[in-house]
């Protein structure tokens, strides 16, 4: 897990003084993504590469910019974690990797089949890579789980993990980089991978019992989280108190014991809210070391500009579920590096109410299923990111596995529908029965912001910080984006003071209601 930054200019004239010293600022700005190494590079005369590192796997051969070894090698910079190395490794020649780092697998896809063979990763990530002789590629993973920005300037092209590496001049020209795209200067933008790979729309499940596609969901889901294990250091879990996290941690815990090692877990929320009573019921069943972080107002308030700089975002949905991550996140930074979260598994089992209020045909079902998750590296993904690496934890999530959504989106949308007392994800629940209590397994869903008491610390504050008056003035202006509450224009002025110049339509995705 890292920052990276990265600038590409057509013109052999990245070796100036001023180009060198702006990249090198941008990358500064990254420090907080990774404490523990700092590594730049210029490539050639177009290229310059920058990596912040916060050390995971191979933690004194992971040094980046990785490659560079001849006069025609790739040098790279990545973020995130490549879950198949060890297969890749099998695969594609000894040589081509150069370390044991897990983003070497990216180096030696690209030392061997270029950046046609990027679609072989599987994982979170996003990629800068170059050769000195003047070639460039940018890529992102297919959710689009890590980061990546880019502004094309006239002179440049910048790319960053976060919006506040950019530069001032260069922010009006910000971006997201789209998920599962890969970018070159001479093929342009190319698309190479989908949300929802193509072989999870291929399974037929006719005729098949339920109890089989349930225990095929309990699979794909157990190989996955024991797959987010991985790891060169310690890894806890976000233990929320419902389903998704429940059953993330039910699993971890049953692996770390089998190792003799006792599980990690962290909870946050206000004194005597559901999701803090649950997280604490449930690390008492599965047996884990369990932290908690307490919310109140006045710690809640103070940390509210610092989280809308931080997310890079004003939704206040995204804010309000973002400030008890931020205390959760700065728990869990005390005791370990990485942490597994249940993120995407209400996406893929279809776990919101509203999915059943208006996409009540399976058809219809489905296809919102598909778009949300195609969504979600601007939502809770980039809330998730964004949070733990302010406080250099990584955090991962197992339910966006490759396999995971392959299988999840599989299945027919009739498996995802409320059962007959409207309890939502039904399927996913008698997947995992007999890991979890009765009671926690069928615990009816909370928002996170709502189930931890963030909301009804957070929401009331607006009222007494801003009038009818100033609501509606700034709601009606054309040069300012949709407003829907005074919470949310709160959040916009702290936003708008934190990135001058960013366009919020270009870089910003937003939930149905505020």
């Amino acid at each position: 897990m890292c920052g990276i930054a990265a600038v590409y200019s057509p013109q052999e004239d990245i070796h100036t003084e001023c180009a060198c010293s702006a990249a090198e600022e941008m990358l500064d700005r990254l420090a907080h993504r990774g404490p523990d190494d700092r590594g730049t590079r210029t490539v050639g005369g177009h290229t310059w590469l920058g990596h912040r590192r916060l050390s995971i796997v191979d933690l004194d051969g992971g040094h980046q910019p990785l490659g560079g070894t001849s006069d025609d090698d790739w040098s790279l910079v990545c973020n995130g974690e490549i879950y198949n190395h060890q297969a890749l490794r099998d695969e594609l020649p000894a040589t081509a990797f150069g370390s044991s780092s897990d983003s070497a697998a990216a180096l030696a896809v690209l030392r061997t089949e270029g950046p046609e063979g990027l679609h072989r990763l599987r994982g979170m990530w996003a990629l800068c890579a170059a050769t000195p002789g003047g070639r460039f590629v940018a890529a992102r993973d297919a959710i689009g789980i890590k980061p990546l920005y880019w502004a094309r300037t006239g002179t440049a092209v910048h790319f960053a993990s976060e919006l506040r590496a950019f530069t001032p001049e260069v922010r009006p020209g910000a971006e997201i980089f789209p998920p599962g795209h890969r970018w070159s200067p001479d093929e342009g933008l190319r698309r190479f991978a989908e949300p929802v790979p193509a072989h999870g729309r291929a399974v037929d499940w006719s005729g098949i019992p339920q109890e089989v596609a349930e225990k095929a969901t309990f699979e794909a889901v157990a190989d996955s989280v024991r797959r987010h294990l991985m790891a060169d250091v310690e890894v806890g879990v976000f233990l929320s108190g419902g389903l998704d996290s429940g059953v993330v941690a039910a699993v971890a815990a049953e692996t770390y014991a089998r190792q003799g090692c006792r599980l990690k877990t962290f909870a946050v929320g206000t004194e005597g809210s559901p999701d803090l009573l649950a997280a604490r019921e449930t690390a008492a069943y599965l047996g884990t070391e369990h932290h908690e972080a307490l919310l109140d107002a006045g710690a809640a308030g103070k940390v509210l500009d610092d989280v809308v700089a931080c997310v890079e975002s004003f939704d206040a949905s995204l804010i309000r579920s973002a400030v008890p991550n931020w205390f959760l996140s700065e728990l869990a930074s005390q005791h370990v590096k990485v942490v597994l979260t249940g993120e995407g598994a209400d996406e893929l089992f279809a776990g919101y109410g509203y999915y059943h209020e208006r996409h009540v045909a399976p058809d219809a079902l489905d296809a919102e299923l598909r778009r949300t998750v195609g969504a979600l590296h601007g939502l809770n993904l980039q809330r998730c990111d964004r949070v733990t690496m302010a406080h250099g934890l990584e955090a991962r999530v197992p339910f966006l596995d490759h396999d995971v959504v392959a299988h999840a989106m599989s299945l027919p949308a009739h498996m995802k529908l409320l059962e007959e007392d409207g309890m939502e994800k039904g399927h996913l629940r008698r997947a995992f029965t007999g890991r979890l209590p009765h009671h926690l397994l069928w615990r009816r869903k909370e928002q996170f912001g709502t189930g931890s008491g963030a909301e009804g610390l957070l929401s009331p504050l607006w009222d007494t910080r801003i009038t009818d008056e100033e609501f509606t003035a700034a709601a009606a202006r054309e040069d300012v984006p949709e407003l829907r509450s005074k919470e949310e224009l709160g959040y916009y002025r702290t936003f708008r003071k934190a990135l001058p110049g960013v366009r919020p339509e270009a870089v910003l995705t937003r939930f149905a209601t505020g």
